[in-house]
């Protein structure tokens, strides 16, 4: 399934609890911290706190590099190795979400919004282009020809399920998706978020130069609002109840 399993490493790390508290220190530090100051906080000794901050470095919680803190004298030889939170936040969820990737073309479409455009037309556009580029890109690094839609849809279930999807080949020429990456946003604004996660998919498969293929939305009970289908493939009876509204 589409889980990330590098976060829930790391997320791991801190079930210790010693270590835990040695990164809390350093978060509420906000500063890069040596291996002296986080063993005399914690009251424990250097080798300990260096085994534990290296551990948290090697499963990306903390980077690390060598320099002279502020306030401390630097002696001669190396300077000493200090620690600090990385860059990035680190979530996991179960099933996968990505929420960040809305908010990326929510946001886009609020700057580039034209005249005469709503803010609904400009958001689809934006996903459009995203999941365009994104097929284009795919296209470009496996040159697979000319596309059928049985290939079509191979290659993008293996891209869809990176992403979150979790696509189930249905049929032949039927690609399911078992989970939707925005909910549960998408249960608070249905008519946008569906639209937006359709066009993204449509967007895709057009820059992926799978032609023979579509993106409708089909709403299923616990599952993404749209599915991948070749050209002429009949829609199943509707459901009674769609993704969005579990």
């Amino acid at each position: 399934m589409g889980l990330d399993h590098a976060s829930l490493t790391t997320l791991a790390a801190l079930g210790d609890d010693l270590r835990r508290r040695m990164f809390d220190f350093v978060r509420q530090e906000r500063r890069p911290v040596t291996r002296e100051e986080v063993a005399a906080s914690l009251g424990i000794s250097r080798k300990l706190a260096a085994f534990h901050l290296d551990k948290m470095v090697a499963v990306g919680l903390l980077q690390a590099h060598y320099e002279s803190p502020a306030g401390m004298i630097h002696k001669v030889g190396r300077r000493p190795k200090v620690y600090e939170l990385v860059a990035e936040a680190i979530a996991v969820s179960i099933p996968e979400r990505r929420y960040g990737m809305l908010a990326d073309v929510l946001t886009e479409a609020v700057v580039t919004e034209a005249r005469g455009e709503s803010a609904r037309d400009t958001a689809l556009r934006v996903a459009y282009r995203r999941g365009e580029a994104l097929g284009s890109a795919e296209r470009e690094q496996a040159r697979p020809g000319r596309l059928g839609a049985e290939q079509g849809l191979s290659l993008a279930a293996d891209t869809l399920q990176k992403f979150g999807y979790e696509p189930e080949r249905a049929a032949p020429t039927l690609l399911r998706l078992r989970n939707c990456p925005f909910h549960p946003l998408a249960a608070k604004a249905p008519e946008l978020v569906c639209a937006v996660n359709q066009a993204f998919l449509a967007g895709y498969l057009h820059g992926l130069g799978s032609d023979k293929t579509t993106a409708v939305l089909a709403p299923r009970p616990d599952a993404c609002c749209v599915e991948l289908r070749a050209d002429g493939v009949a829609q199943g009876p509707s459901e009674p109840r769609t993704a969005c509204e579990r």
